[in-house]
């Protein structure tokens, strides 16, 4: 079994993989209710690189947690973190419109607080109570009861996992501010029939109004059209990062289109050494133009090609 070591914050988490401290981090990265982790993000785009090897996704739910003893009216400040306060913000100000929130790098940080007699309460999981002894005073006290928290398992820079025919690739790309660049890098997915499940922009932090852009796409660095864009980004200088190729934990990929397919991609390469070679095939990817036509290649910006 793994030896599991607490971190105080994200950036502590991730300070220690890249100190080589420890072999891996997990850490939230995005939360169906409010949405991306900021300082995942700017610690996955400015710091020194990490890949993702892994995905988790978490129910969330809130309990108001506190020392044996306290009451709902001896209740002055909640702690939790961002994230949390944002999620039990309404019950907070309907239940508890005496107390303020206190902002903490984790929910369990604020649980731990709390049993310190640093702090009153704190929102936070149920296994927080049972590990630092306390009562819960409320339950599910979240906004949404059917939230959930994506986590991220991170590494230090090494081959990826074998893809399993249901991964995701993550990225950050960056383009000059200019009409068109943006178009010009979604364009170059589209075109490999690959398929974006997140788009999220982050500021550049040199200049006001620039940004970098973070992406989820369905496929895997292995798979012919995820190199191919990786290599078409590359070309264009808009590759600030490759984030890591990994199995997805919810839903399933997108599968390509017929003219993205490896076999299709297969095909392009023999066409293309054989006319490198001197070698005509009968057709452009070794059809007639009968057959060709018959399934559908030519609409399909087929003729392996792609």
């Amino acid at each position: 079994m793994p030896e599991l070591v607490a971190a105080a914050s994200v950036s502590a988490a991730l300070a220690a993989v890249r100190c080589d401290d420890v072999d891996a981090a997990c850490v939230p990265l995005e939360n169906s209710v409010e949405g991306a982790v900021p300082l995942t993000q700017d610690e996955l785009t400015h710091g020194e690189p990490l890949l993702i090897t892994a995905e988790a996704y978490v129910p969330i739910t809130f309990k108001l947690l506190a020392r044996p003893g306290m009451t709902m009216s001896s209740v002055r400040a909640v702690g939790s973190h961002p994230h949390g306060l944002a999620q039990v913000r309404d019950w907070v100000a309907r239940e508890l419109p005496q107390a303020r929130t206190v902002v903490t790098d984790s929910t369990a940080a604020a649980a731990e607080a709390v049993a310190a007699g640093s702090l009153d309460a704190a929102a936070a999981a149920p296994v927080a109570g049972t590990r630092y002894g306390l009562q819960a005073l409320a339950d599910d006290i979240g906004l949404m009861r059917d939230a959930i928290t994506r986590f991220v398992l991170l590494r230090r820079p090494a081959p990826a996992p074998e893809p399993t025919g249901n991964d995701r690739t993550s990225l950050v790309l960056w383009v000059a501010n200019e009409p068109g660049t943006l178009l010009g890098l979604l364009t170059e997915f589209a075109s490999r029939g690959i398929n974006l499940t997140r788009l999220e922009s982050r500021p550049t932090r040199t200049r006001p109004g620039e940004y970098v852009f973070l992406v989820d796409a369905d496929g895997h660095i292995a798979d012919p059209a995820m190199a191919d864009v990786l290599a078409a980004l590359t070309r264009r200088g808009a590759l600030l990062r490759y984030l890591g190729s990994y199995p997805r934990m919810s839903g399933r990929s997108v599968l390509p289109p017929d003219f993205a397919s490896a076999a299709r991609y297969r095909e392009a390469d023999e066409v293309v050494t054989a006319l490198r070679s001197g070698h005509s095939p009968t057709e452009p990817g070794g059809l007639t133009t009968d057959e060709a036509v018959a399934r559908g290649a030519g609409s399909r910006g087929g003729w392996g090609v792609p």
